[in-house]
């Protein structure tokens, strides 16, 4: 199978990369700067393609962060919320209709190419917060490319129905190096270990069983007090 990956350098497209690679596909790796205030995650995607030698191209989209002032990730004067993920006010984090782009620049690449699928890493943990991580939204995306153009290209979503602690373990089995990934909204040197992004994160290995690599920022809050506290700041 030829694909495109939407590759952001976090946990879960790595994941999804190193199993597309372990089963033998033909990879094309596509990383968008959308002027997300963690670009450091594009270092690493930029990073892992070039370990394991997959053609890649990067996509700056920087000018359209000016349209989504009311998110976080993309308003450097907004604060990121920390806690976690499935507090209301973690909707400061949602960039509007972010995936229907990506994966329209995905589907030009991948028409292009005459790939057979776009592979695309959303899962579960997603849906509550991201509206465009939905299965409603990526079934009716699916549609769309495949009515794009004459050559048809269908969207590729094993991890849809996976808890984020499933794709940890699928992870682990792959060798994934967990360390040389991106997941920290806060986009400084190191995980800050509180915003909702790491507190996923976190909570992800504890719940796999898997020892968490990542380094953190020293005022990261203790796990075992996360834990205690139902994972609230």
């Amino acid at each position: 199978m030829k694909t495109v990956v939407i590759f952001s350098g976090g946990l879960d497209s790595t994941t999804l990369l190193y199993s597309l690679k372990a089963d033998n596909h033909e990879i094309y790796s596509l990383s968008i700067d959308y002027g997300q205030r963690h670009s450091i995650e594009l270092q690493y995607a930029e990073n892992t393609v070039r370990r394991l030698g997959i053609p890649h191209r990067m996509i700056n989209l920087k000018s359209v962060a000016q349209l989504f002032h009311d998110s976080c990730l993309t308003n450097q004067s907004l604060g990121v919320p920390e806690g976690h993920y499935e507090e209301e006010k973690m909707r400061l984090t949602v960039v509007p209709n972010r995936n229907m782009i990506l994966l329209s620049i995905a589907a030009s690449w991948a028409i292009s190419l005459k790939a057979d699928t776009i592979s695309y890493a959303a899962h579960s943990g997603d849906h509550a917060i991201y509206p465009d991580c939905r299965p409603e939204f990526t079934d009716a995306m699916d549609r769309a490319i495949q009515l794009a153009d004459w050559h048809s290209v269908k969207l590729f979503r094993p991890f849809i129905d996976l808890a984020k602690s499933d794709i940890v373990k699928m992870g682990s089995k792959l060798s994934v190096p967990f360390d040389q990934t991106w997941s920290c909204y806060k986009g400084n040197d190191l995980h800050c270990g509180c915003c909702g992004t790491c507190i996923e994160r976190r909570e992800a290995f504890y719940l796999a069983g898997i020892t968490d690599p990542t380094e953190y920022a020293e005022l990261a809050p203790d796990l075992t007090v996360l834990i205690k506290n139902k994972w609230k700041i």
